[in-house]
């Protein structure tokens, strides 16, 4: 019967072992936005987010969909289509890039970069990531564009498809600029895009110093990369991921710490100083490792891997997880128990394998926290005259 779906209730313990992270069919954030009561939290910041990276749960938010000023924070976009571009085959870490007059006339943060000067994209990513250099994010931004102005389109197409939707950008570095916005929201999406698809950027981040060397005709010399993210030194499990200051902006941060498996995301904006920015960055990470836990079930399946299939040669096919379950709980939701069920998705052959027929659904009070997808470990074709014949011969012979 096409389309019929049949569910299968299984109480789980809240915890379990867990490898792989949940996948991103379903925005659990959305339904869980019953279980998790808003703290009061003391935050100065006007404008402020936390975030469990793995789900993309908000555990808080302030004036979160308020366009600001980003500052430095914008090059979180600028990192992102950098790391895109080199899992795309578009830029290797060893391709040189020559520095235009465009790019080394950035004002503001710089690394001093001359017209001419050549830098492998692995350094520029080390200026631009590190030091928060205009003049090496500019000249990513060409080396992947072409120019500054196409970048910067992609910046807002990109934004677009990742759902940033008080987001608006004028350049590749974060300079003043009319028009120049983005929300602790959007911050908030942008840096988790980062952190799963691309980890490696860590590596970066947490890069206290460094050198480069500036190669010109007037010969070679060496200069210094100091981190702007003095956070790391200052709070247990931080590992990123952008500061941004201007006297317009004020202070803006994109915190990012790790501890006990579980990852947050922390972001404020407009902050008056930068003892302020770190001081409600921390507030806001000891609340969600206080009180987030993360509910983990490796076994989706509980070893049930099989499911029936009519008018086929076979009449049930194996399935496999996509991956494995996990959500974070937060505060009372912690004690609250966790259900299972399974939907058929498809239930008649033919069958592709590794095609998606059926669904493991998370429950808690009632809400859908999380899916994971289920695949046909193998095809099954659809049942024909002669399969038949086969199977009635068959039948004959066993019966004699």
């Amino acid at each position: 019967m096409r389309g019929m779906v049949i569910l299968i209730a299984i109480c789980l313990p809240v915890r379990m072992p867990w490898q792989e992270k949940q996948i991103d069919s379903v925005k659990a954030a959305g339904s869980a936005e019953e279980i998790v009561k808003q703290p009061e939290l003391s935050i100065t910041s006007p404008s402020a987010l936390l975030m469990e990276a793995d789900s993309g749960m908000v555990l808080y938010e302030k004036n979160a969909d308020t366009a600001k000023r980003p500052a430095s924070v914008t090059k979180l976009m600028t990192m992102l289509l950098s790391f895109e571009a080199l899992d795309a085959g578009k830029l290797k870490l060893t391709d040189v890039v020559t520095v235009s007059r465009h790019a080394a006339d950035m004002g503001g943060s710089q690394v001093y970069l001359e017209p001419g000067e050549e830098q492998t994209v692995q350094d520029l990513l080390k200026c631009m990531i590190v030091s928060s250099a205009n003049d090496a994010a500019v000249a990513m931004a060409e080396a992947i564009a072409g120019s500054e102005e196409d970048f910067v389109a992609r910046m807002n197409q990109r934004a677009a498809e990742l759902g940033m939707t008080n987001s608006h950008f004028e350049n590749a570095c974060g300079l003043e600029a009319a028009g120049h916005l983005m929300s602790a929201r959007d911050i908030g999406i942008l840096s988790r895009e980062l952190l799963l698809k691309h980890p490696e950027v860590t590596d970066y981040t947490t890069i206290w110093m460094d050198t480069i060397t500036h190669r010109t005709k007037r010969g070679e010399s060496e200069f210094g990369l100091a981190n702007t993210n003095k956070f790391l030194k200052k709070y247990e499990g931080a590992n990123g991921l952008k500061t941004g200051y201007t006297s317009v902006a004020g202070f803006s941060m994109s915190a990012t710490a790790c501890r006990n498996g579980i990852t947050l995301i922390a972001v404020v904006m407009g902050s008056s100083t930068k003892d302020i920015r770190y001081a409600d960055v921390a507030a806001l990470l000891n609340y969600g490792f206080a009180n987030c836990t993360i509910y983990r079930d490796e076994k989706v399946l509980d070893g049930n891997d099989r499911i029936r299939i009519s008018g086929g040669v076979t009449d049930e096919v194996q399935v496999t997880a996509q991956n494995a379950f996990q959500f974070p709980l937060v505060g009372p939701a912690a004690s609250a128990p966790v259900s299972k069920e399974l939907a058929i998705l498809k239930s008649e052959a033919p069958v592709s394998e590794g095609e998606i027929i059926a669904r493991m659904d998370y429950y808690q009070n009632g809400s859908l926290i999380g899916s994971v997808n289920l695949c046909a470990a193998d095809g099954v074709e659809k049942q024909k005259y002669r399969h038949t014949l086969q199977k009635l011969f068959l039948h004959y012979l066993n019966c004699r």
